[in-house]
């Protein structure tokens, strides 16, 4: 049980049964992952639009890619929810084996991507994780390869983000549901 009170979706009244539609029709449920939001209606709100915005708006960045800063993000951060959700996403959505999940997890060099991706990828961690050293050569690296700005823009973006969501589940406790 989280540490915060979540309203569970049969309880849900008015604002948040709304939206807690919109995310089963969006998702097919509302997992503890929005549930954690739920004592403030206007987070989840960001949170969809968030989701939104990478899954459907923006078209650089693919699904293996996302899903693999997620999870790496995550792996460095300890958050075991978001680790185990966003494999479950590379292998059960995405096609990847579990052996190549668990070669990335020990060595992101190894990740299942191709080169461009790959160093996004690379560049996003070192990013989020040291960011005082990223240098202007790890970015044009990025915009030699094909990115836009924006584009790495979006991707550290997401990674930050993702180092936040991390935080809230651990802290909170969020109970896996998957």
């Amino acid at each position: 049980m989280p540490l915060i009170t979540t309203i569970k979706p049969e309880n849900a009244t008015g604002e948040l049964a709304e939206l807690y539609g919109k995310i089963e029709a969006m998702r097919g449920r509302v997992s503890n992952s929005a549930q954690i939001f739920s004592a403030s209606p206007e987070l989840i709100k960001q949170q969809m639009a968030f989701i939104e915005y990478y899954m459907v708006k923006q078209k650089a960045l693919s699904m293996p890619l996302l899903a693999s800063i997620r999870m790496l993000i995550s792996d460095k951060n300890s958050c075991s929810y978001c680790v185990d959700f966003n494999a479950s996403i590379l292998i059960n959505m995405l096609g990847w084996s579990p052996k190549e999940v668990e070669a990335m997890r020990a060595n992101p060099n190894d990740a299942k991507l191709d080169a461009k991706e790959k160093a996004m990828l690379l560049f996003v961690l070192k990013a989020v994780r040291t960011p005082h050293d990223v240098e202007a050569n790890d970015v044009q690296a990025l915009r030699d390869l094909g990115y836009t700005d924006g584009e790495i823009l979006d991707a550290t973006n997401h990674g930050a983000r993702m180092s936040a969501i991390d935080i809230i589940f651990d802290a909170f406790k969020i109970e896996k549901d998957f």
